[in-house]
């Protein structure tokens, strides 16, 4: 009996099945500890992939989070290209030299290929043991265990998660439960990333769009398309950016600006329009986005190929007037939709305020026309009236002053009128401009030439003309005329040391006559050839016209006569 003093005890059997469901009550509570140190684990490795916005920062935490995460001894990222290729390949556990002395990134192959063909988790005890293992480089560290695990962002396989050495030597259905679950984390944070990126973008692009927008107003417009070439290739983070124009020659396009690599070998280059990127676009004035290296075949220096490029039409008034090449070197990264749209978008700007510039510039020539015109129409109507009726009035005086000295001098007076008068008209179509689409009459281009070549002289040469100059001087004549004059300047810059020197061209009695003359130290010309600085080629041109040349030389100057005669018919036709 109890009160007798004996002791309770459980029967053997009673005891047994309570010891056990106390030691599986412990092993519970020892799993749920587990699991919520990995849920833990879990929350802190989320935590630690979406607290940074900088892409490159994200990548390397979701690799080291999900490392520490399973205690993988190795880790990586594959991020995917368009084509299926590995783009970007981020790494934990290998040290520098380890990456150094493997090599190129992988490919692609293998067991990585196969996640990247079928995004669906793939885990295995033993690597080697796959079939679809590929093997290791040399120097790679050994590896046994490997867990991957695709990364999507939003409906796109963005990469794939790679661990390998897990240290109890397996990996388990938990370990991939918790690495799917960071993976899907590490999406949002890469779309996040991504779009924090493309903001700051947009941002980097709006504002340079305004501040090349300022410069095109404000500026030349050779130098704004300098700042423009210089900008775009710091916010496109590229290599090479050039500026391709049409030229006269309509198969063939040519680089204006250029700013990166090999930029100065580049500029004025031409580029075939068949076949071309650029011709490409500027016919269909549509921007592309290139990232397999089919470029425009630019010269580049040994060793270097283009890769990514993006060409964009400068569209005016609705035709394509050049197009925008951005491009990166060969194995960069490529460029997204995104930076196009940006692209165009800046260049669309750009292109209208190139066109306002172009107006302004266009605006401020005719007004610098309209003021020469009025300057033009002032000396026609007032002035050279006035100094005519004063030569007349002279004239009747000198007249009733009979002959003597006073006579004569109001005479030479007269005669210093005419020359004023006649210099007066030169300078009046100096000022007057040539209608748009005719061909320069042969008065305007000596006059311009006269300003072309007047840096090489001591003064601009004094120009006069008399008779229908423009009405007979034509054709090949006119070209005939024109050289004559810029050979003979020239000769008179290279060799006459002159301070004045002149230019008559006269049309009368069927003839043209070019007279030119300087005041500087005169030609050394050899009597039997007739050959200095050209003289014998001017001989030439007027005896293939049935005309003469002579060439006159002292110490006080030089003077040469070229006379050829004209055909009214042919002036005329």
């Amino acid at each position: 009996m109890a009160a007798d003093g004996a002791s309770l005890s459980f029967p053997d059997e009673a005891r047994g099945q309570l010891d056990r469901v106390l030691s599986e009550l412990v092993d519970r509570a020892g799993d749920v500890m587990k699991t919520q140190g990995r849920l833990r684990a879990l929350i802190k490795a989320n935590q630690a992939v979406v607290e940074h916005l900088e892409l490159a920062v994200v990548l390397t935490k979701i690799v080291e989070a999900a490392v520490e995460l399973v205690g993988a001894e190795y880790g990586a990222l594959g991020v995917i290209a368009p084509d299926g290729a590995l783009e970007q390949f981020i790494n934990v556990g290998m040290t520098p030299q380890q990456v150094h002395d493997i090599g190129p990134l992988p490919t692609g192959h293998g067991l990585l290929g196969a996640l990247i063909d079928d995004p669906r988790p793939i885990r295995l005890d033993h690597l080697s043991a796959d079939p679809r293992s590929s093997g290791f480089p040399a120097a790679h560290p050994p590896m046994d265990s490997f867990l991957g695990v695709p990364v999507r962002v939003r409906d796109e396989v963005y990469g794939n998660l790679y661990l390998s050495n897990q240290p109890n030597g397996r990996f388990t259905v938990e370990d991939e439960q918790l690495v799917s679950s960071l993976a899907a984390t590490a999406g949002f944070a890469i779309d996040n990333a991504r779009l924090f990126a493309e903001t700051q973008r947009r941002q980097a692009w709006s504002a340079a769009s305004a501040e090349i927008t300022g410069a095109l107003l404000s500026a030349e417009q050779d130098d704004s398309i300098a700042i423009l070439v210089a900008r775009v290739l710091i916010l496109a983070s590229a290599d090479l950016v050039c500026v391709v124009l049409p030229t006269e020659d309509p198969s063939m396009l040519r680089i204006a600006n250029a700013r990166g690599v090999d930029h100065d070998s580049l500029e004025g280059v031409l580029i075939p329009v068949e076949g071309s990127l650029s011709g490409s676009v500027i016919e269909g004035k549509q921007p592309r986005l290139v990232n397999d290296g089919v470029g425009d075949r630019l010269p580049l220096t040994a060793g270097r190929t283009l890769g990514p490029i993006m060409a964009v039409p400068l569209i005016a008034a609705g035709m394509a007037e050049g197009v925008l090449l951005v491009a990166r070197l060969s194995g960069n990264s490529r460029f997204t939709a995104a930076d196009l749209e940006m692209a165009a978008n800046f260049a669309g700007q750009a292109s209208v305020a190139m066109e306002l510039a172009k107006a302004r510039s266009a605006h401020q020539r005719m007004l610098l026309l309209e003021d020469r015109g009025r300057i033009a129409r002032d000396l026609h109507d007032h002035v050279i009236q006035q100094l005519f009726g004063t030569g007349l009035e002279l004239q009747s005086i000198a007249g009733s002053l009979g002959t003597g000295q006073d006579s004569q001098r109001v005479l030479a007076a007269v005669n210093t009128l005419d020359v004023a008068i006649t210099q007066i008209r030169t300078a009046i179509f100096a000022l007057s401009t040539t209608p748009v689409g005719s061909e320069p009459t042969v008065r305007h281009r000596l006059i311009d030439l006269a300003g072309e070549l007047a840096s090489t002289l001591a003064h601009t040469p004094r120009v006069e003309f008399s008779g229908p100059v423009d009405l007979v001087i034509v054709g090949t004549l006119a070209d005939d005329v024109v050289a004559v004059c810029r050979e003979a300047l020239t000769n008179s810059a290279k060799h006459a040391n002159a301070e004045h020197t002149s230019l008559a061209l006269t049309v009368s009695n069927g003839a043209v006559l070019l007279a030119i003359e300087d005041d500087g130290i005169g030609l050394k010309v050899d009597p039997k050839t007739r050959r200095r600085s050209g003289l014998a080629n001017l001989e030439q041109r007027a005896t293939r016209r049935g005309g003469t040349f002579t060439f006159d030389s002292g110490p006080d100057g030089s003077r040469m006569n070229w006379t050829v005669p004209f055909d009214l018919e042919v002036a005329s036709s």
